[in-house]
């Protein structure tokens, strides 16, 4: 009987011990979790005093409802960023088909963003006072890996765009391209100039497709009154470019910084001009907010002139590589000289691209430099 008690009591007090373990382990645990939301709810409040955001103090009337199609991707996330810290509602509209979720993630947590996963190939019923369209593959590397998306994002996208604004009365921009000008006989290449453009060549899914965007536009404009603007975006570069969209300017950088050898298609001597991200959607918002009375085609771009084989022995300089430059055939229709005439832009909206190209490059290195090549995939799988 004695020992049953002395088991008993053993018994007991081992699980009142194991009672009170669990008990200290569940108030560390309260103490840890209060403490990741206090910090968690202190990065947030960073986060919006970064933005400046100030939605309590800004007129209902002055904060728009801004519809971004292609916002995940490098210029689209720089645009939405702009439109947040001006503190406008922001619904940023994107497939990921070539953009990266981790160009919107410091967006993520901000009252007035929202992120919609969508195709814009498909209809979509938002509310919206503006809209950006800037839905489209815009690297050969990207838009020639499955051209006929290419082509449908860039004729149903515009179409599905236009439906939008045309059903809000929203005002709508157009994010159009030099490819429209195609391989150029004028130079540099005014609006008016019509292009020569192969209407079957590899190019063709992209330069087409935006040539047909463009119509799309005017015609929605001419029979529906719908308010639109039109604007050709140059070669642009900058911070949070793809490290594998094709570009001249990530391809030598990426090239540079890894070591191997600069790939130079042709000779070398055709020519290019590279406008700073910055600048280029400065332009854009200026033509958004500009007079309904002018609604393009506009170009946009910096009418500074360089060479391909100038950029790549500028890029060696500036990351201090030993890489050495190799020539490779130049790929059919690649453009031998493109250089925008930028006068219309100044002219109208009194825009004028400040970043020079040693000084864009200087911030594009910088930030190649820091990132994870990991984390940045080849263009996403046929669908």
């Amino acid at each position: 009987m004695l020992q049953a008690y002395v088991v008993e009591s053993n018994v007991y007090d081992f699980a009142i011990s194991i009672a009170s373990q669990f008990h200290y382990l569940v108030n560390v645990f309260t103490v840890v979790a209060g403490a990741f939301w206090i910090a968690k709810d202190i990065r947030n409040r960073l986060r919006r005093q970064f933005f400046t955001i100030n939605l309590q103090g800004k007129a209902m009337g002055a904060q728009k409802r801004i519809l971004v199609t292609g916002g995940a991707g490098f210029l689209g996330a720089f645009l939405c960023e702009r439109m947040v810290t001006e503190g406008h509602d922001v619904i940023c509209l994107d497939n990921f088909f070539t953009s990266q979720k981790s160009n919107i993630v410091d967006l993520l947590e901000q009252p007035n963003f929202e992120f919609v996963r969508h195709d814009i190939t498909h209809p979509i019923w938002l509310e919206v006072d503006e809209i950006y369209n800037l839905a489209c593959p815009a690297a050969p590397g990207h838009y020639q890996f499955n051209p006929i998306k290419t082509l449908k994002t860039s004729v149903l996208g515009a179409i599905n765009a236009l439906g939008i604004a045309k059903r809000c009365h929203a005002k709508i921009l157009q994010a159009s391209t030099s490819e429209v000008y195609g391989d150029p006989e004028v130079h540099p290449q005014p609006e008016s100039y019509r292009g020569s453009v192969n209407p079957v060549g590899p190019r063709a899914c992209y330069d087409e497709g935006k040539r047909a965007a463009e119509t799309l536009f005017m015609e929605y404009n001419r029979m529906n009154n719908v308010n639109v603007r039109i604007v050709r975006i140059f070669n642009t570069y900058g911070p949070r470019m793809h490290p594998y969209d094709g570009r001249v300017v990530s391809n030598f950088i990426g090239q540079a910084i890894r070591g191997e050898d600069i790939t130079v298609f042709g000779d070398g001597n055709q020519t290019r001009s590279f406008c700073y991200r910055d600048d280029l959607v400065e332009g854009m918002v200026r033509m958004m907010n500009g007079p309904d009375d002018f609604i393009g085609p506009v170009n946009l771009g910096n009418a500074g002139e360089f060479t391909v084989l100038e950029l790549a022995e500028l890029v060696i300089e500036m990351t201090g590589s030993n890489s050495k430059i190799v020539h490779k055939a130049l790929p059919a229709d690649d453009p031998l000289r493109r250089q925008p005439d930028a006068t219309l832009a100044e002219e109208k909206l009194g825009w004028k691209p400040i970043v020079s190209l040693r000084e864009g490059l200087e911030k594009t290195i910088a930030w190649f430099q820091q990132i994870d090549w990991a984390n940045y995939r080849p263009p996403t799988p046929n669908f």
